[in-house]
């Protein structure tokens, strides 16, 4: 799968700077956490796929390190600079083994076939 992005040479210089720039700590953590845990789950308050995927995940017994981005009215950049570098639309953003599974629905497919634990003890 290839991603279009934006060229470069086809962002003024003027504002080169400010894209990618901004609000990556959360990307950081992101990044550190997927690096020392098996299963990643980011998400967002009052969400409900966000507490259902951390539902089922405990439910199956797979361990997981959550992550929480603000709500629906804050910290919505944070959570842009996610999605950005994701290319995921929406949360939870669920990663296994370092590679992103998706969300609340493909997780529950994963748990059902017996995929995710397969994943997850590779």
């Amino acid at each position: 799968m290839t991603r279009q992005l934006l060229d470069e040479n086809s962002i003024h210089s003027a504002i080169r700077d400010r894209i990618g720039g901004t609000d990556t700590d959360a990307l950081q953590e992101v990044i550190a956490a997927i690096a020392d845990n098996p299963v990643v789950v980011v998400g967002m308050a009052q969400n409900p796929y966000c507490k259902k995927v951390r539902k089922q995940l405990d439910t199956a017994g797979v361990a997981f390190k959550y992550l929480e981005y603000g709500s629906y009215t804050k910290e919505w950049q944070r959570r842009l600079v996610l999605k950005m570098w994701s290319g995921w639309p929406s949360f939870p953003m669920v990663f296994v083994q370092g590679q992103l599974v998706g969300g609340n629905k493909d997780v529950q497919g994963l748990l059902e076939s017996g995929a995710l634990q397969k994943l997850v003890r590779a």
